[in-house]
């Protein structure tokens, strides 16, 4: 009988001890993700009886327990922040703007806040619109691919900080293709806007960790450093998925196509459209001249693409909003797209910024299998491993 109740009672507490992990793990793994912005606490006291810049756009946002989102300029005013001017990267200060557009100063309708963009001409801060700044709060989300323009707009912030000794920090934001880091390294000879610096595509940082690297590795022009705090994220690794709450850039608007933006956006430099001007941006891609395929689509002007590619035009090509989410840079997409297209003309000048290199086209043409070219970014990707450990702020 002694026997059956302890049985009884080690079964009981085991059953238990067995539920109370699981409902453990459940809580942990349902743990909300804190941006910087959102870890007030340990950045307002560097911000009271100082002259503030931000730079922001339409991401910059605070949700309250609710989950109503307050932007970071009116949540900052609202505690008595004395908030001077707001920069603001590719896209505007609202994000409405097409990619590449020219985006210009203005006023803020709702604070009256003078708005200074850092797109087209003026994309570094000079020292008349930094003067009577202390600091300046950058809060942007960024995708995880070289070429999205706002690892490079930090890159010139910092520098223009750095020469006029303002202090900048950065409130991280997650980066959705954390997961992985893929494609051919940045050669110094071919940067641009679209790509500074020595990274593949694909860096598998937040940007917060990006600009404590940017700072580490000397990149800012004559190797001088910024003052630079970077407020971390909570709860939060490189492999947590993370399903953005605000469209990055008017083109990117859902997860799917922030997925499949570093292995389409390779099309910007070919005669292919990757959906620019529907509402499946960089989730298809098609072109008058890949006839075989069955799926067509017609590009429209919309919000953000006023001049899509072929636009009223119909065309031919792929569907990809079912596959499943990529964990690496897929060239087949554009290996076949080349193969299939009916014109001699399929890239142009812009290609070889994107890649960074002019390798990746001359393998193309070349024949090269996707397996063939991958196996040359392997000691690239390799090196920048050993770099990019040294600034990680999460696993």
């Amino acid at each position: 009988m002694i026997s059956f109740k302890l049985f009884k009672s080690t079964y009981l507490f085991l059953f238990l001890l067995l539920n109370f992990q699981l409902i453990s793990c459940a809580q942990i793994s349902e743990l909300k993700i804190e941006t910087g912005a959102e870890r007030t606490s340990l950045y307002l006291n560097l911000l009271k009886g100082k002259n503030v810049a931000i730079v922001a756009n339409q991401t910059s946002v605070i949700f309250n327990k609710n989950q109503v989102a307050k932007h970071l300029v009116d949540s900052l005013i609202s505690l008595h922040i004395n908030v001077k001017k707001v920069f603001a990267p590719e896209h505007g200060f609202r994000g409405k703007a097409d990619a590449g557009e020219v985006v210009k100063d203005g006023f803020d309708t709702r604070t009256g806040l003078q708005i200074i963009s850092l797109y087209g001409k003026n994309k570094k801060p000079s020292a008349t619109q930094l003067k009577g700044i202390d600091v300046v709060v950058f809060d942007i989300q960024d995708v995880g691919a070289r070429f999205y323009t706002y690892i490079s707009s930090l890159h010139y912030v910092m520098e223009a900080c750095a020469e006029a000794g303002i202090k900048v920090i950065i409130l991280d934001r997650p980066n959705p293709n954390a997961h992985y880091i893929d494609g051919p390294v940045l050669e110094l000879a071919h940067a641009s806007f679209v790509g500074m610096h020595k990274v593949p595509v694909v860096y598998g940082m937040t940007i917060g960790e990006y600009g404590k690297m940017i700072n580490g590795e000397r990149w800012l022009k004559n190797g001088i450093k910024c003052d630079l705090k970077v407020i971390p994220l909570d709860n939060y690794t490189h492999e947590t998925l993370y399903s953005l709450p605000i469209k990055p850039s008017p083109n990117l608007p859902n997860a799917k196509s922030i997925n499949l933006y570093p292995s389409l956006c390779f099309f910007e430099g070919t005669n292919v459209s990757a959906g620019r001007g529907t509402a499946m941006q960089f989730q298809i891609f098609g072109s008058p001249h890949l006839t075989k395929s069955n799926f067509t689509f017609t590009p429209h002007a919309n919000e953000g693409s006023k001049y899509p590619k072929y636009k009223n035009k119909r065309c031919f090509g792929a569907d990809l909003r079912r596959v499943e989410n990529l964990n690496r840079l897929h060239l087949s997409y554009l290996i076949n797209a080349h193969t299939q297209n009916s014109t001699t003309e399929f890239f142009n000048s812009f290609f070889t910024k994107l890649a960074g290199t002019e390798k990746l086209q001359k393998q193309i043409e070349q024949g090269l299998s996707e397996i063939e070219i991958r196996k040359t970014w392997a000691k690239g990707i390799s090196t920048f491993k050993k770099v990019r450990e040294k600034y990680l702020l999460y696993n």
